[in-house]
């Protein structure tokens, strides 16, 4: 009796240290499960906020102890960037990098998400990371953000983040100071920017940003949308030195959407963690960009890069027009009427 008790005593210690190593060793396995992501943006090699999205996966990788390993790619290594949107849908991709206009067909907000014309136009001549901060604040402040979930969500993608390309630049084969040396001419745009320019006499296009400096170069276009990278990283400076100051946007934000399944998979702590570095990728982006503008202003002195101011009757037309644009793209959806109306909140602050 006295060694059947003894055996059964043993087998329920046994039992219990099972359970107990069992135990540890799925939560262990569980806590070292590695996520491997994929993200591609819609720039090619060379734009400054497409070189640094290795960091940001280098800051992923180091803050979740190794379970996020986040693979790179630029435009189009994987897919073309206007099939971006659909590859991120169907899970080919898990994360796509670009700016909202190339959706607005699709999702009409990301029109005002990217920045209708004159919308993120900051009052003074405020250095990048300030009026950044400006319109950061405007989206996470205002229910912004929330509106912009919730119409991503209706596309199985989750709004990841917002960060900031700077100013809008846009550079052309020849100086525009009155409106009416836009006539005719072919301005490469993004989303509403095309109506806009289209509206202002020009004609407003699309091409891809890798064609773009070749389009330039040949006439194909005669001028074109982008950031400080098309003069500092890819040098359409050579083909368009006039820099058209007027009439554009303070602040280009961009985004980064990520598929929802890919995003419900991971563990909060992760995910904590991606909105973390994603949050640092839009401070470290804005810190490449001061110094690119210094760059940009060596350029101007030498005279490699023209400033091409419009005239105040041209600029005061600029203005008219985007509001008239701002009107048709509100009677398109309600999202895009709702955005508006907050933007047109926002801006009375201003005064």
């Amino acid at each position: 009796m006295k060694s059947g008790r003894f055996s059964c005593l043993g087998l329920i210690v046994l039992a219990a240290v099972f359970i107990v190593v069992f135990s540890f060793a799925s939560t262990t396995t569980a806590a070292e499960k590695v996520y491997r992501l994929k993200i591609q943006s819609a720039y090619p090699r060379g734009d400054l906020s497409m070189e640094l999205l290795k960091d940001m996966a280098k800051w992923a990788d180091k803050k979740s102890n190794g379970q996020l390993k986040i693979s790179v790619f630029a435009d189009p290594e994987l897919v073309p960037a206007e099939q971006l949107f659909e590859a991120t849908q169907k899970g080919t991709i898990d994360m796509l990098h670009a700016v909202a206009a190339m959706w607005g067909g699709i999702v009409p907000v990301g029109e005002v998400e990217f920045g209708l014309p004159f919308a993120f136009n900051i009052p003074g001549e405020l250095p990048i990371d300030q009026s950044s901060a400006m319109v950061r604040k405007f989206f996470y402040d205002s229910g912004f953000v929330k509106l912009l979930r919730k119409e991503y969500a209706k596309h199985g993608l989750y709004w990841m983040d917002m960060h900031s390309y700077g100013s809008l630049f846009t550079l052309s084969r020849k100086p525009v100071v009155k409106c009416e040396d836009l006539k005719g001419m072919k301005v490469r745009a993004e989303g509403s920017w095309a109506n806009y320019y289209d509206m202002l006499g020009a004609r407003g296009t699309f091409i891809p940003g890798t064609d773009a400096y070749m389009g330039l170069k040949l006439g194909t276009i005669d001028a074109s949308q982008w950031d400080v990278s098309a003069i500092v990283g890819l040098h359409w400076h050579e083909v368009a030195p006039y820099w058209m100051i007027g009439g554009q946007n303070d602040v280009v934000p961009g985004q980064i959407l990520m598929n929802m399944k890919s995003w419900n998979k991971l563990p909060d702590d992760l995910k904590t963690v991606l909105k973390d570095v994603m949050a640092k990728y839009y401070d470290e982006l804005l810190k490449v960009y001061l110094k690119e503008m210094d760059k940009v202003e060596k350029l101007v002195k030498e005279g490699k890069v023209k400033k091409s101011v419009l005239s105040p009757a041209c600029a005061k037309k600029h203005q008219e027009v985007a509001y008239k644009l701002w009107d048709q793209i509100g009677k398109r959806d309600p999202a895009a009427a709702e955005a508006i109306k907050m933007i047109k909140e926002w801006r009375k602050t201003f005064k």
